[in-house]
């Protein structure tokens, strides 16, 4: 199948109502068209001034029976299955309104959610998709648990799962999927959440599953109940009828709609949990027993081996030789001629780091009077060079830095130790010091070569870009 090529939303807005899983209170969920390069964000709209949360694997805050995000003291729980529904068809570009903190479970799959998206219509968008190309394999393991989760190369987004449990009514489960377009909708999304019998009661008593009933979780029956507990259970699910083990292993011999619909659902509660990265991936993810927290370590795993390639194909018009080209530059910095003080950037580590260069040359402006004789490119002209860098470096660790910018506000330490003259390369050294409440401390160095030339501390804050 080929590769959608161009990013993609829905035509209109479409809802679905019911009761959260873990919280049993009544949530309507919107899915609404956002523009290009929007992502998939939710929004509360039960909280006032309605803050949005970016689908990213750095607002995960809780993996207990599901994925919670949380951005400025706002959480969204358990938004695996909407996330699944909505990349599962191919969009790129989505906001999720919730009336409360759960999406509704439904009947425990991501179905209902798949069926209204097709409904309101899918549109293609102007500007290209880009997908994360897996070249190096990425893996994560915990042998302790028998986990073992790893993405490979491939030359199309695939899955493989596997879950191995001692119960008869589960036993060994395996599922492939390929062309994920073409078949989550059919194969994955109609398969439904379950737990164990044994879980059941302390799920309970752990303040989980507050909205679970046999309408919307598969129970799997791993132990023998007495009379006594086969009541706990009726009361635990609102049961009216008797209780019984079924032959097929489900309480109540509830009919799945796979032989496999456990490992299924497994793979839909993966591919929601890949989401979070924000990108759709090439390659082919090989999983057995995985669980959402170690989807969650597979997906930091991508993005910290991946992190610089993530950014040129956020920012890069093309790929050349792994650098960050001036037109990327130009597309998150404001600066424009004659002020453009960075030409290349080399290396990045998001919040952390970064290289860049400035190629000196005759023919700057600043030249003409800085002096006609001898010319010197002006101390404060290599702090704005380091200001430029420190900028890109601290915009890229934040969420929608389209719509930041950096004002410095404090230089300390500054010191320049040899001229920089016409025909030299300044390769600036950037790194955070420290970042809190949208405050950056950055330690600059400029070197020409091997030679220290340059260095200073900045002092910067990050604000709202002006008609963003």
């Amino acid at each position: 199948m080929a590769h959608i090529k161009f990013q993609r939303t829905i035509s209109n807005e479409t809802s679905c109502i019911g009761v959260g899983l873990h919280t049993g209170v009544e949530s309507k969920i919107t899915f609404k068209p956002a523009p290009e390069n929007y992502g998939i964000r939710f929004k509360r709209t039960d909280i006032e001034g309605g803050v949005e949360i970016r689908a990213d694997i750095d607002h995960v805050v809780d993996i207990s029976r599901g994925t919670t995000i949380e951005e400025n003291g706002v959480r969204i729980h358990t938004v695996e299955h909407a996330l699944a529904a909505c990349v599962g068809i191919g969009l790129d570009n989505v906001l999720i309104e919730l009336t409360d903190k759960e999406p509704p479970v439904m009947d425990g799959s991501s179905i209902d959610f798949v069926e209204a998206l097709l409904k309101a219509g899918i549109v293609k968008q102007d500007a290209p998709r880009n997908y994360l190309h897996i070249d190096e394999a990425v893996g994560y393991s915990d042998p302790s648990r028998g986990v073992d989760i790893h993405i490979m190369p491939s030359d199309q987004f695939r899955v493989t799962f596997m879950i191995d449990y001692e119960y008869k009514s589960l036993g060994t489960q395996f599922t492939t999927m390929e062309e994920l377009e073409k078949n989550f909708a059919t194969d994955i999304a109609p398969a439904r959440t379950f737990c164990f019998l044994s879980e059941v009661e302390t799920l309970k008593e752990e303040g989980l599953i507050k909205g679970g009933n046999l309408d919307n979780a598969v129970v799997i029956v791993d132990k023998e109940i007495d009379q006594k507990e086969a009541q706990n259970l009726k009361n635990l699910f609102g049961i009216n009828t008797k209780i019984s083990l079924g032959a097929n292993g489900t309480l109540n011999g509830k009919e799945l709609r796979f032989e496999n619909e456990p490992v299924r659902h497994k793979a839909l509660d993966l591919i929601g949990d890949l989401a979070l990265l924000g990108m759709p991936l090439q390659g082919h993810v090989i999983a057995s027993k995985s669980g959402h927290a170690a989807n969650v370590e597979l997906v930091k795993k991508i993005k910290k081996v991946y992190q610089k390639k993530i950014l040129q194909q956020q920012y890069q018009y093309s790929d050349k030789g792994g650098f960050i080209d001036i037109n990327s530059i130009l597309n998150l910095l404001p600066h424009r001629y004659p002020f453009v003080l960075v030409d290349r950037i080399v290396d990045i580590t998001p919040g952390e780091k970064l290289t860049a260069f400035k190629n000196v040359t005759i023919n700057e402006p600043f030249f003409q009077g800085h002096f006609p004789t001898q010319p010197v490119m002006p101390g404060v002209l290599v702090l704005e060079a380091m200001a430029q860098a420190g900028a890109f470096l601290v915009l890229n660790s934040i969420d929608n830095p389209m719509k930041k910018n950096m004002f410095f506000s404090a230089l300390s330490d500054s010191k320049f130790r040899h001229p920089i003259i016409p025909g030299d390369q300044l390769r600036l050294e950037m790194s955070v010091d420290k970042f809190r409440l949208g405050t950056a401390l950055l330690i600059g160095k400029g070197y020409v070569g091997d030679k220290l030339v340059a260095e200073g501390k900045l002092k910067a804050t990050v604000v709202d870009r002006a008609g963003a």
